[in-house]
């Protein structure tokens, strides 16, 4: 196949050629390799030249696997947005084609994993291997900040945007690179969600965990339960009205989702974190719990489902069935934890049945790190974000690990003494700390093939809107990307920082309300 689609890819180039005798252009020095790219790619090398971007260039894609022309249209579609260049995609033109930005699906043996990407940038054209979709998906996003804010109109008649040349090799260290976001204690809309998507999908995330129900509310639609949503769903943190995700709307969010090449995966939290749910179906509820009430405070660990009985687990088999069905990708996420008023007896066996519920809707459970005391399955997944002793132990049962150390990457954490929002029970994690971690070594004695990859989870106690959730999430998500991403060896702080502070006008552009630390200088050119 490689050699197929180089062919039609040179092709392509000779007929573009034969088309106009080119005027050769003078670009200024550029240097790849210091351009700001976050996360930084596993190599770069630069070979001091430019691709000029303007009306004259042309998208090409592989056309014998259709997600590989729906990354084209989306590379042409964020062109258009960032410069008002209209590039078409697979289009015959009457018009003259100069450049040439070729998106290729690659059978090299070199792309040995599914998102990796090969970037080759030169004067008359940019070719982007992959062997994915997926992969190139994630190659577009660096090709996306590689196009620089304004054009050059002094090289050309018309508006040019230069690119550095050379070449990227890149793949990421973890398979699962997510952020969470907490849409039980405050709900978000679908759009406020779908906007964090597009943030998270620039830096190259492809997981986003939806916190879908807790004590103060239950956020999405189930036909057989409908009370969970006109009961459960009424209230939230504050005192608001809470709201909730009809399954069209979880559809809609999984489907844009999915074409930024992003998984959506759902919780629902269990035993404990469940008033909502018992007070719309009170069989529910465990009797050594507390009564259930609308409850819009931020207090935890006092509710529980009740292990025993049998309507409870024909309940949740009803529940997981219709989430699953929505949900295409891999996980289910159960919650449990913060369960303690559940007997440790009972929230065992609670975790083992829940467990083949899940699996019998074909989803692989995963569970804050608690679910270690139960007996899990080895295909199951403990996320850590307390206990080490509880990763140690899942890991020692073969589980994989996602690290999510409330410490370093709590996003609800304040930044500081005098973050506006945020809580600080984990301590304050200034964008220095949540950067200079490594999650390899972060769990002594945790063998780094036992991790699944990193979380950024962000919980919604002391936030309610779009505005509020950017100021905790940037700019510290935009590290996890990187720390998700890129190999150990790349990391460090003073080159980051420098990068970080580079990506203000992609952050304006979008309208994102980040929190200006004083330990970025982000007024340098």
């Amino acid at each position: 196949m490689i050699y197929r689609s180089i062919l039609l890819f040179v092709a392509v180039l000779c007929i573009a050629a034969c088309q106009t005798e080119k005027k050769e252009i003078n670009f200024p020095k550029t240097d790849l390799a210091s351009a700001p790219l976050i996360p930084k790619p596993i190599k770069t090398i630069s070979t001091g030249s430019a691709f000029g971007l303007d009306a004259g260039t042309a998208i090409y894609t592989t056309t014998t696997d259709p997600e590989f022309e729906k990354v084209g249209q989306f590379l042409s579609d964020q062109i258009k947005s960032k410069t008002g260049l209209a590039l078409g995609v697979n289009t015959p033109s009457e018009a003259t084609l100069e450049r040439l930005i070729y998106i290729n699906q690659s059978d090299s043996v070199e792309l040995d994993n599914p998102e990796a990407y090969q970037l080759y940038i030169k004067k008359d054209s940019i070719l982007l291997n992959a062997k994915t979709a997926a992969g190139a998906f994630r190659g577009v996003q660096t090709l996306r900040q590689l196009i620089p804010e304004k054009s050059n109109d002094t090289l050309t008649d018309g508006p040019m945007w230069v690119i550095p040349s050379g070449k990227i090799m890149d793949a990421p260290k973890f398979g699962y690179r997510g952020s969470m976001l907490d849409v039980a204690r405050h709900f978000f809309t679908v759009e406020e969600v779908k906007k964090y998507i597009d943030a998270l999908a620039y830096y190259k995330f492809n997981t986003l965990h939806l916190h879908l129900s807790d004590d103060q509310g239950w956020r999405i639609e189930i036909k057989s339960w409908p009370k969970l949503t006109e009961v459960g769903g009424a209230s939230e943190v504050g005192g608001g009205e809470g709201g909730f995700y009809t399954q069209e709307e979880y559809k809609d969010i999984v489907a844009y989702a999915a074409d930024r090449h992003m998984t959506i995966v759902p919780e629902i939290d269990m035993p404990g974190h469940t008033n909502a749910a018992s007070l719309s179906y009170p069989f529910l509820h465990y009797a050594g719990a507390e009564t259930p009430r609308v409850r819009t405070d931020m207090k935890v660990g006092y509710s529980s489902f009740d292990a025993q009985k049998d309507t409870v687990y024909s309940f949740l088999d009803d529940v997981i069935g219709e989430i699953a069905a929505m949900s295409p990708g891999p996980y289910f996420h159960i919650g449990g934890d913060e369960s303690h008023v559940t007997k440790k007896s009972d929230y065992i066996l609670f975790v083992e049945k829940v467990e083949k519920i899940v699996q019998k809707h074909n989803k692989r459970m995963i569970g804050w790190d608690e679910i270690a005391q139960a007996d899990i399955d080895a295909s199951s997944i403990a996320q850590f974000w307390n206990e080490p002793e509880n990763a140690l132990k899942a890991a020692e049962n073969g589980s994989k690990i996602i690290m999510s150390p409330a410490k370093k990457t709590y996003l609800d954490m304040k930044y500081d003494s005098i973050s506006e929002y945020g809580l600080k029970w984990a301590g304050y994690i200034p964008v220095d700390v949540g950067y200079q971690w490594d999650p390899e070594s972060y769990v002594e004695g945790l063998p780094v093939e036992r991790i699944l990859g990193i979380e950024a989870p962000l919980w919604s106690e002391t936030i309610s809107n779009s505005a509020e959730l950017e100021y905790l999430a940037f700019p510290r998500v935009i590290g996890y990307a990187e720390l998700g991403w890129s190999p150990s060896e790349h990391l460090n702080w003073e080159n980051y920082k420098e990068r970080l502070a580079a990506q203000v006008p992609y952050l304006e552009a979008m309208d994102i309300n980040y929190y200006p630390t004083k330990l970025v200088d982000w007024n340098k050119e």
